[in-house]
């Protein structure tokens, strides 16, 4: 009878810890750069697991999430596609000082849904040899800013007058060239290569010396300013797990530092 006594307590204290920890759950709204999707979603479903936290996320483009928090859009955390944004939210007062991290350095790429068809000189981008080429709207998406920089260092602006799919964001310009509405396209590396390897059609690789570096930071913004969820996924963000997952998909991982 002892036995069972302590065994029910024991259970009955499992119980009261774990309603505890379910008790100290929360959902964290987090605003996802449109290339950062897919190791957003990895790195969601580890994040869950561990903390019992929930993330609601939306993606889109860095330009119109910087509009929509202006106007009061409920996000908790922003990770950006660029460093400006940010840096610009801190200014506006909606962000918290200090908060801001770059979690990840874009990698441009060159892409085609066609195998063969992008050779390691991009010759086909390089002789003009396509009807469309498809680029993320630069005022919105530093992809599509880092995409006619990589033109003009080519000498290939004018050549590419008439040719150019516009993209809204980083996911409707990779949709383009999916769907060979544009037989070419600049996108994001995170979105045709896992683990070092093209998962589809050919690429180039654009040398990053062609465009400015695609810095790409998160903060946390003054809607998540006590959210004990919101500061606990920028930590997890910067661990060594999710640093391991955001390389997977092409990206350079900085050294660990707070934005100045």
């Amino acid at each position: 009878m002892l036995r069972l006594s302590r065994q029910l307590a024991l259970i009955s204290g499992t119980a009261l810890l774990m309603v505890a920890s379910f008790a100290q759950a929360d959902t964290v709204t987090v605003a996802v750069a449109a290339n950062f999707i897919a190791p957003m979603q990895v790195i969601s479903q580890l994040f869950e697991a561990q903390t019992q936290h929930h993330i609601k996320s939306s993606s889109g483009s860095s330009g119109k999430f910087y509009a929509q928090i202006r106007n009061g859009a409920p996000f908790q955390v922003l990770l950006s596609a660029d460093e400006d944004i940010p840096a610009q939210l801190e200014r506006d007062g909606l962000a918290v000082p200090g908060s801001r991290i770059t979690y990840a350095i874009g990698q441009l790429v060159l892409w085609s849904n066609t195998p063969g068809l992008i050779d390691a000189q991009a010759s086909i981008l390089r002789e003009g040899r396509y009807k469309k080429i498809a680029i993320a709207n630069p005022e919105l998406a530093p992809y599509g800013r880092a995409g006619f920089q990589t033109l003009k260092a080519l000498g290939l602006s004018e050549q590419s007058d008439g040719k150019i799919v516009m993209g809204e964001n980083i996911a409707q310009t990779h949709q383009f060239v999916l769907t060979e509405n544009a037989q070419i396209g600049f996108v994001a590396a995170s979105q045709v290569y896992k683990d070092g390897k093209l998962t589809a059609g050919s690429a180039w690789i654009v040398p990053q010396s062609m465009h400015a570096p695609i810095r790409q930071d998160a903060v946390l913004l003054v809607a998540g300013k006590h959210s004990a969820a919101a500061s606990s996924f920028l930590s997890y963000l910067q661990s060594d797990t999710a640093r391991a997952i955001i390389e997977s998909y092409g990206y350079t991982v900085p050294s660990l530092a707070v934005k100045p």
